[in-house]
């Protein structure tokens, strides 16, 4: 039994008109100047209204060659339900105004078998905006391709909880047909996030200051290595009266003994 996942923020946070969004697409990212690689087997994208972040999304979706993918991890923060795990959608397929993504049931399944994973209703994945905002792209980028989807929603983990799912996602990993997506915003700073942490001794602007904490990002593979291709701010902090929100896109390519490069 089909159950759809509806495009519940197109005509909110990014336009719903295919021809439209279809151009705004391509043009950010021909307007990249980046180069299609097949070692590329995963981005970092941001995932906030495409007014904000659709450009710096492009930097890593334009880095795709779709040519030899058939499946698409998609992982992204819950931020309206709480859980301390990683969750699973029921749905079994996800609508774009590009066109509809299946999910990968087979895969679903085996995930389920695991028993680590919640399942979230359609109530609650439609309420997230992570993972949603990335599927334009997806569906722009793989539209050639007869590729399949696996949401995952990614809860309030713990370290051990990190580390296990990890484990149960490598397999995956190594399989050269699946590509890996990770939707995500970088630091939230501002009273209005709560978070205000600044070293006082530190004699960089506040923005310098955040600019730092965001590339504290470390590889966690040895295979795979993480370049940063575009890194934005949505405003400059210059005072704790101040607050902004960090877009980063990078993405993840084959070890080939080059070093990473943060930006």
């Amino acid at each position: 039994m089909e159950m759809a996942r509806r495009a519940s923020h197109a005509g909110l946070w990014y336009t719903d008109n295919y021809v439209q969004l279809s151009n705004e697409i391509e043009g950010w990212m021909r307007s990249t100047g980046l180069s299609k690689s097949r070692n590329v087997r995963g981005v970092i994208a941001p995932h906030a209204a495409y007014s904000y972040s659709g450009r710096a999304a492009a930097y890593a979706f334009g880095n795709i060659d779709p040519s030899n993918t058939t499946r698409v991890f998609l992982l992204g923060p819950s931020h309206h339900h709480y859980t301390p795990n990683c969750a699973l959608s029921t749905a079994t397929v996800y609508n774009t105004p590009i066109g509809d993504l299946l999910v990968d049931l087979e895969v679903i399944e085996q995930l389920k078998t695991t028993q680590k994973f919640e399942l979230v209703n359609i109530r609650v994945d439609e309420a997230e905006h992570s993972m949603e905002m990335h599927l334009p792209y997806i569906a722009k980028v793989f539209e050639r391709q007869q590729i399949k989807i696996v949401p995952i929603l990614v809860g309030n983990l713990s370290v051990e909880n990190q580390a296990m799912y990890g484990q149960i996602l490598s397999k995956y990993v190594d399989d050269p047909h699946n590509f890996f997506c990770v939707s995500s915003d970088f630091c939230h700073w501002g009273h209005r996030f709560k978070y205000t942490f600044y070293d006082s001794e530190c004699d960089e602007p506040i923005y310098k200051f955040i600019e730092a904490l965001d590339k504290m990002l470390r590889n966690c593979s040895t295979k795979i290595k993480i370049k940063f291709v575009l890194y934005e701010q949505s405003s400059r902090c210059k005072s704790v009266m101040d607050s902004s929100v960090s877009y980063a896109s990078a993405v993840a390519k084959i070890d080939d003994g080059s070093d990473s490069i943060i930006l």
